[in-house]
């Protein structure tokens, strides 16, 4: 169940940080429309990273398509450090 509260709670800031943890946000709302989330910084930590996954992924599939893949064979080379042109 997400954790939404008004934003004037924050005139009680150690209450609303205690409700945060790893998985569990807290939604503030601003004249009754969600405006605000106050995570854990593991919680943002790992979203950055999924972010930037995500863009070299995109980076690797565009460049597959526009230069041609790579075998498998070729890869697991390239990490042995045996290239086969």
């Amino acid at each position: 169940m997400p954790k939404i509260k008004p934003v004037s709670d924050l005139r009680n800031y150690n209450e609303v940080l205690r409700d945060v943890s790893v998985g569990e946000p807290v939604f503030l709302t601003k004249n009754g429309r969600g405006r605000y989330a106050i995570v854990d910084i593991a919680d943002f930590e790992k979203t950055q990273a999924t972010i930037k996954l995500m863009s070299e992924l995109t980076k690797g599939q565009k460049s597959g398509e526009e230069k041609g893949w790579l075998l498998h064979e070729d890869v697991k080379a390239r990490f042995a450090g045996k290239v086969h042109e």
